[in-house]
């Protein structure tokens, strides 16, 4: 006998949606079942998953709590889906963020179509140099403290499937599973890892933060990539009250600002004569501050600009070092290209998009890595430390394009 379905929800959707998860790859849940695990039985999980979902009697597993440090300390939680819940959730995605990406404010930038942090660097570089001021903000644990009643208020506002509402409520109040098994029960917050999360942090920032701006101060522009955000001011004392109206704003929405991590910055540049104790920020990345820069007639001068941030450089710097590259000695220099160069390159597209003589001294670091490992491959180098520059200098004068490094930045350096 054939159960009628309760919702009317498309094959193709699950179908589609399942496309997407495995383009993303990703790593197992609570359940332990990868995505190639997955796939053994595929059309018939996701007939099972289809099922349900039709029927109502979806119900989201526990979500795996997986903790990575963060850059300043402590312990960020990442929560993990299964491979089934994810597609379930990107099922919903499919349908939610396309209507609901019209309703953000163009200076959002963050898990958006078509949007990227290098356009809310660009967008910011530029009005730095139109605004004196800047309130950096930071949003206390963001993701773990959104409140489920006021986002489930928003979402019913722009949703009027009672099944998407039904699984969003349900994805909410999943409980997490930490690494010693225990299983914690989930009163607020969205699981950072999740599918659906970025969009629900997004329409909840929407109303917390976009539209609050837009309606109460808008003649100081923004941009915001998730809970990531900066806002400019024309003097020290507009960026001082509103740091403060800021703060009572997100208390209203039962979020609060980072105490240390939240200021008011001074873009002092040569013209720029005041003075402050702040005079950077940080922001997706970048350092934004005074720098020395050439105008179009060759003349230097001080500007207010972005370059890749010291934490920055200082995680790429342990991403080479955790390579050990000294230990390969069996692969040749074009093994060694063909490992890193991928990594090296998704660097330089990011980072080296602004002032990208900043990142000349990770890649320098790089090569001094490479010489490491000349010297232990070939014993009979002479010269140590010197004579391993001189034998990578002429292999570099030799084979420019073997390294991304080599390639941006001409041969090593003797540093």
């Amino acid at each position: 006998m054939e159960v009628t379905k309760s919702y009317d929800i498309p094959k193709q959707m699950v179908w589609k949606a399942y496309q997407q998860v495995r383009a993303n790859r990703g790593s197992a849940g609570v359940d332990g079942q990868s995505l190639k695990d997955f796939e053994r039985d595929l059309s018939g999980n996701l007939y099972k998953l289809w099922n349900r979902m039709c029927s109502g009697s979806y119900f989201p597993p526990p979500v795996k709590q997986v903790g990575i440090p963060k850059k300043q300390g402590g312990t960020r939680f990442l929560g993990v889906p299964t491979v089934a819940d994810r597609i379930a959730q990107t099922v919903v995605k499919l349908y939610l963020e396309p209507k609901w990406d019209t309703l953000f404010h163009p200076d959002s930038y963050g898990y958006r179509p078509k949007r990227s942090a290098k356009e809310a660097i660009a967008v910011t570089r530029k009005r730095c140099w139109q605004y004196d001021w800047v309130v950096e903000f930071d949003i206390k644990g963001a993701f773990d403290n959104i409140d489920h009643e006021l986002l489930m208020k928003a979402v019913r506002k722009h949703t009027s499937e009672s099944w998407m509402i039904l699984y969003l409520e349900r994805w909410l109040t999943a409980p997490r599973v930490n690494s010693s098994g225990e299983t914690i029960a989930c009163t607020q917050g969205v699981p950072q890892g999740g599918v659906i999360s970025p969009l629900l942090m997004n329409l909840f920032m929407h109303y917390a933060f976009d539209r609050w701006m837009q309606t109460t101060q808008p003649r100081n522009p923004f941009a915001r990539y998730a809970d990531d955000a900066v806002i400019h001011c024309v003097s020290e004392k507009q960026a001082r009250w509103l740091l403060s109206a800021l703060g009572r704003r997100l208390k209203d929405c039962r979020l609060s600002l980072h105490p240390v991590k939240s200021k008011v910055v001074y873009c002092k540049d040569g013209k720029r004569r005041g003075r402050h104790d702040n005079v950077q920020f940080t922001f997706l990345g970048y350092t934004f501050r005074p720098r020395c820069a050439k105008g179009k007639d060759g003349v230097l001068f001080t500007s207010f600009l972005p370059a890749v941030s010291d934490g920055a450089k200082k995680q790429m710097r342990s991403r080479i070092r955790q390579w050990k590259i000294h230990r390969w000695t069996a692969w040749s220099l074009d093994d060694i290209a063909r490992a890193t160069n991928a990594v090296m390159q998704g660097w330089w597209n990011y980072y080296g998009s602004f002032y990208p003589a900043a990142m000349r001294d990770v890649y320098n670091y790089f090569d001094r890595k490479l010489m490491q490992w000349a010297r232990r491959k070939y014993r009979n180098l002479k010269g140590g430390l010197v004579g391993s520059y001189r034998w990578l200098k002429r292999v570099a004068d030799h084979l420019p394009n073997l390294f991304v490094s080599w390639r941006l930045f001409g041969i090593p350096t003797a540093r």
